[in-house]
């Protein structure tokens, strides 16, 4: 099938997957007149690539993801799992920041202790996005 038919049948533009084919994460086969031709095959492995940039992948890690095999995927997967594991620790932290804010019921959030506790303990505000300092990191 053509591009814009797979592009459909993805869910993402037509210019993502000439995109995607130019950086090497899916490359289609092309028809004699140099057309591409997405068979089912191409498909399934842009929607793994979809699903893999859903999952916080850049397409550098995909490309390596499908270059790899047995223990090299095993380190990649297992390296973003331990970044998401970060990630989902310092959501938890902002969520339970931003819950004690809702009942928080002093007038100025840095009278209250537990405010102040909370921030005493090592949070520090990067952009949108509160992280919690791992205080046994050096500096």
């Amino acid at each position: 099938m053509r591009i814009g038919e797979a592009a459909n049948i993805i869910g993402v533009p037509a210019h993502v997957l000439r995109h995607w084919e130019d950086v090497g994460a899916v490359v289609p086969p092309r028809l004699s007149s140099g057309h591409r031709d997405y068979d089912d095959e191409t498909i399934a492995a842009a929607q793994i690539v979809r699903l893999c940039q859903g999952a916080g992948m850049s397409l550098g890690q995909i490309v390596e993801l499908g270059a790899s095999a047995g223990t090299g995927r095993a380190g990649l997967v297992a390296a973003h799992r331990r970044d998401i594991a970060v990630q989902i620790e310092s959501l938890q932290a902002i969520d339970g920041f931003l819950g004690h804010i809702l009942e928080c019921r002093h007038p100025l959030l840095h009278e209250c202790p537990d405010c102040s506790t909370y921030a005493a303990s090592g949070a520090t505000a990067f952009g949108n996005r509160l992280q919690v300092r791992d205080s046994s990191a050096p500096d």
